[in-house]
């Protein structure tokens, strides 16, 4: 999304108040995002996400000044220090009983932030053969549809559950993934984009949006951050996730326009 977020729509989306983003970024937990035009920072998917995983390790006990170097840390220090906090909570047991739970859930990193069917989903991409980076897209792109659009994460990840279920789905989505190395304007965007729309038109039933969801006013400004997240990373992928939206709503797909 171009504009990106206010500091008071990106608190909301995240289940925090602007003070406590304030205070994350006094701490130098997320970094400020820059300035738009007219004096305005603007949260985009990435700082988001930083947010996101912020608000998790923190509602789970893990001391905010510890939460910097542990989301830093290599998976190793990740465990180790999350293995330390877990036996303090323990020793307050009778007290701290619902975080120690929690935290006993981090040991894994992706379950701290998604439940045990996303990760399901985030295993069958890495065994399909998607690369590390690819998988790590999307592990972003759900943690931020269930903080953002929960009213739809079921459905996205029964959608995500269907193409892999597809061998010629899967060699397309790779195919898209490749496309990020194109030039914006190189041809082959155009063809791919009206292949991807014809597969996913294929099964329509999975592109509904929930009844009402459409209708609320800021449905399409976080549906727009899930769905073209690191956009801005690929100008060549920008493009084709565009032509594809056009080709869904052309084909009568309630498509949120951003």
């Amino acid at each position: 999304m171009a504009d990106g977020l206010t500091i008071g729509q990106a608190a909301a989306f995240v289940g925090v108040t602007i003070k406590t983003v304030r205070h994350y970024h006094r701490l130098g937990l997320v970094a400020e995002p820059e300035r738009d035009r007219s004096g305005y920072r603007r949260y985009r998917s990435g700082e988001l996400f930083r947010l996101v995983q912020v608000r998790t390790l923190a509602a789970a006990g893990v001391p905010l000044a510890e939460i910097g170097d542990l989301l830093d840390a290599d998976p190793r220090t990740f465990a180790a220090t999350l293995d330390d906090v877990h036996h303090q909570l323990t020793e307050r047991i009778d007290e701290l009983t619902a975080r120690r739970d929690r935290l006993h859930r981090l040991d894994h990193g992706d379950r701290a932030l998604l439940p045990d069917r996303a990760c399901a989903v985030l295993d069958r991409l890495d065994g399909l053969g998607f690369g590390p980076d690819y998988v790590a897209g999307q592990r972003e792109a759900l943690v931020l549809a269930r903080a953002l659009v929960p009213e739809i994460f079921d459905s996205f990840l029964t959608r995500l559950e269907h193409s892999l279920d597809d061998p010629e789905s899967v060699e397309l989505t790779k195919r898209g993934w490749d496309a990020r190395t194109w030039d914006p304007d190189d041809p082959r965007i155009e063809e791919l984009a009206a292949t991807l729309a014809d597969k996913l038109l294929a099964d329509r039933a999975l592109l509904a949006m929930p009844t009402g969801f459409g209708d609320q006013s800021d449905a399409a400004s976080r549906y727009g951050m899930v769905n073209h997240h690191r956009e801005d990373q690929s100008p060549s992928i920008a493009r084709l996730n565009t032509l594809v939206e056009a080709k869904l709503r052309a084909a009568g797909i309630d498509v949120p326009r951003q």
